[in-house]
């Protein structure tokens, strides 16, 4: 988008939400992501892609913050952490990745959550708040979402919100070493949002 990348340096909108905002990730975040990541790991490898051997080292994060604002630039994905209102803390992250534009303009919902604040309803208010920024300021017509089948929290999220069951991928994502089948998800910008 044109206003995104108007200047070399990312301005990063902040999206509220209910008890809480979106921010893009900066370098300042570093020591809450690192401790946090750290502590949640065994609650979060079941869920993600494997971890470089150096994924919590300074040196990756300034990568993944380069690499942020490089997608940004060329809007093709939009990175947010999760910040709770009231006190600030880092709660996990979401992002909108793979955005296509032309005939599709789509982009891929992806999210995790610190383990100690899990099931909290905070992923939802989360969701809720990046939806309606999909929708308006990047002009989006479709959010997809995938979740591995055994992965009931991650549906009930989804269908709570308004996404709607689109059918099973075979071997969609590379999770945790092994290529593994997932329940596709779609919200078009016209459903309502529950």
């Amino acid at each position: 988008m044109a206003f995104l990348r108007a200047t070399s340096t990312f301005e990063s909108p902040v999206v509220p939400g209910e008890g809480l905002f979106l921010r893009m990730p900066s370098l300042a975040d570093y020591p809450a992501w690192t401790a946090l990541r750290s502590e949640s790991r065994a609650f979060l490898t079941p869920w993600e892609p494997t971890w470089p051997a150096d994924d919590l080292t300074r040196t990756a994060f300034r990568r993944r913050i380069r690499r942020y604002h490089a997608e940004v630039r060329e809007d093709r994905a939009y990175p947010f952490f999760i910040f709770r209102q009231n006190d600030y803390a880092l709660l996990g992250g979401i992002t909108l990745s793979n955005v296509t534009r032309g005939m599709t303009q789509a982009a891929t919902l992806g999210y995790w959550m610190g383990e100690r604040h899990a099931g909290r309803g905070y992923m939802t208010a989360a969701v809720r708040a990046v939806a309606p920024f999909a929708f308006g300021a990047l002009r989006l017509h479709r959010l997809e979402a995938a979740c591995l089948p055994h992965n009931a929290p991650s549906t009930r999220l989804l269908e709570k919100i308004g996404f709607r069951r689109e059918g099973l991928a075979r071997g969609l994502v590379c999770i945790n070493g092994r290529w593994q089948d997932h329940i596709v998800f779609a919200l078009l910008a016209d459903d309502p949002l529950s």
